[in-house]
């Protein structure tokens, strides 16, 4: 009797841990899959605006609005936004992924 409970036990430890491992695999591609959107986006961004004065100018901004996590936002910072949105309409870019992108032109 003891045998079968042992034997029953390390049964489920094992269907336990493949469960375990599966749902670590699915949730470690989720998470690789939005970093490269994200990281996808932000290089879209900075590729298209490298020469672009008004975006340079909010480089200090974007550089406090990153450091700040969102809460000190510069006029340059808020013009960039706003011009940048102007030229590219369909761009689904966060206030955060803007401002990295900036700072990565």
């Amino acid at each position: 009797m003891p045998r079968l409970r042992l034997l029953s036990v390390a049964a489920l430890l094992i269907a336990a841990s493949g469960a375990q491992a599966s749902s670590f695999v699915v949730t470690t591609d989720t998470v690789v899959r939005a970093l490269d959107a994200s990281s996808n986006a932000t290089s879209n961004i900075s590729s298209s605006f490298h020469n672009d004065k008004i975006v340079l100018a909010a480089r200090d901004d974007a550089a406090s609005f990153v450091a700040s996590q969102g809460d000190v936002r510069g006029s340059r910072l808020e013009g960039a936004f706003q011009h940048i949105r102007e030229i590219s309409p369909d761009l689904k870019a966060t206030d955060e992924q803007l401002a990295q992108a900036i700072l990565a032109i």
